[in-house]
């Protein structure tokens, strides 16, 4: 009979097979999660043997898998909610072929069967795994009335990814890569055109969904910084400044739907890449409607830049009116960090794309090191 049972929290496991979460979090983190109505993954194990998933999906959502004895998902339950404090069971598919005791007898892989007799359940609130307990008898195990659950999550880490040496992205000369030696060299990529106040840092291709910065109408300069090896010249970071002045603080680039206690560690929200470009521009009037077609764009920003020697391109707009920088994003396509440095009163001095080609020093320390993570 199981009388306890360990409870670990992490992000959605999508396809992953494994006895563990992939990537972990804290418990608070997945609490947090959880207020915002975010997804977030609860194991539930018996001395390190997974028995049952438990993934919190959008919109009052939950999936529920089951492991059979070689710690693989055998069974899916999905739940729907049933007004505002049940759950009802929709569909109880069967995803492998098993042998173990509480699988119903000649059941092939993929078939769904009928949903329990009384089909729900209360709706858990955080930390109320009790709700799916009772499931684990489907695999043949035998719960407790009560079952105690151990939280033996990970603990709270260094939080979201932090703007460590971003002023040093901009200091040419020589550096150490895992690769081998490199070069920092600056490159100027023009003057960028403001006339509404806010600025966008967003892939020219993708126009929809742009990190915006409020900035006084004027002229700027951007600013590449490339990293030179023996193999090849990547754009390692971007820039464009608005006041002579060091920055007091970084921050983080946000949208306002968007909180950073929801992030876990090394996480980031950033600028989203699918055209191996991010561009500077005006936010509201990006420039002349016809300047922005595909045709125009493919002729005279995507084409340009598939040149080896061509790191950046301006897309000048109307008379007087905005223009766009575009720049080449690192290796391509990917989510980046945008930070925004600000004075001790919150003026933007300047915003910069980290393209994440310099290591962190830890990862110098542990060759192959991943890095931060996009959320």
């Amino acid at each position: 009979m199981i009388d306890s049972l360990d409870v670990s929290y992490g992000d959605m496991w999508g396809s992953y097979e494994g006895p563990a979460h992939p990537a972990p979090m804290p418990s608070s983190l997945a609490a947090r999660r959880h207020a915002a109505g975010m997804s977030y993954a609860v194991l539930l194990s018996l001395r390190e043997r997974p028995l049952a998933l438990v993934e919190r999906w959008p919109r009052g959502r939950w999936r529920l898998y089951l492991f059979d004895d070689a710690s693989r998902r055998a069974r899916m339950i999905d739940f729907e909610p049933l007004g505002t404090d049940k759950l009802l069971e929709v569909r109880n598919t069967r995803l492998k072929a098993s042998d173990e005791q509480g699988d119903e007898a000649g059941a092939e892989p993929g078939e769904a069967r009928s949903p329990a007799r009384v089909p729900h359940c209360p709706a858990p609130a955080f930390g109320d795994w009790q709700v799916f307990v009772p499931f684990l008898a489907q695999q043949g195990h035998e719960p407790a009335a009560t079952v105690v659950l151990n939280d033996v999550s990970v603990e709270e880490g260094a939080g979201p990814l932090r703007p460590t040496g971003i002023e040093r992205l901009f200091v040419p000369g020589p550096r150490d890569t895992p690769d081998g030696p490199a070069v920092v060299e600056l490159t100027d990529a023009g003057m960028l055109r403001i006339t509404s106040g806010q600025m966008a840092v967003t892939d020219p291709g993708f126009l929809s969904d742009p990190r915006i910065v409020a900035v006084p109408p004027g002229e700027y300069p951007v600013t590449l910084s490339l990293l030179r090896t023996a193999r090849s010249v990547e754009v390692a970071a971007a820039r464009v400044t608005f006041l002579d002045t060091p920055p007091h603080a970084w921050k983080m680039t946000l949208r306002s739907d968007e909180d950073p206690g929801l992030l876990g560690e090394d996480e980031f929200y950033g600028v989203g890449v699918d055209s191996g470009t991010v561009a500077f521009m005006d936010a509201t009037r990006a420039v002349d409607d016809e300047m922005v077609d595909d045709e125009v764009l493919d002729e005279q920003v995507f084409a340009p830049l598939s040149f080896v020697d061509r790191s950046s391109v301006e897309l000048p707009g109307s008379e007087g009116g905005p223009n766009l920088v575009a720049f080449s994003a690192g290796r391509g396509d990917g989510t980046y960090p945008v930070w925004t440095g600000r004075t001790e009163e919150g003026q933007a001095v300047c915003v910069v794309i980290d393209f994440r080609l310099h290591p962190t020093d830890q990862e110098m320390e542990i060759f192959g090191g991943t890095g931060p993570s996009p959320a």
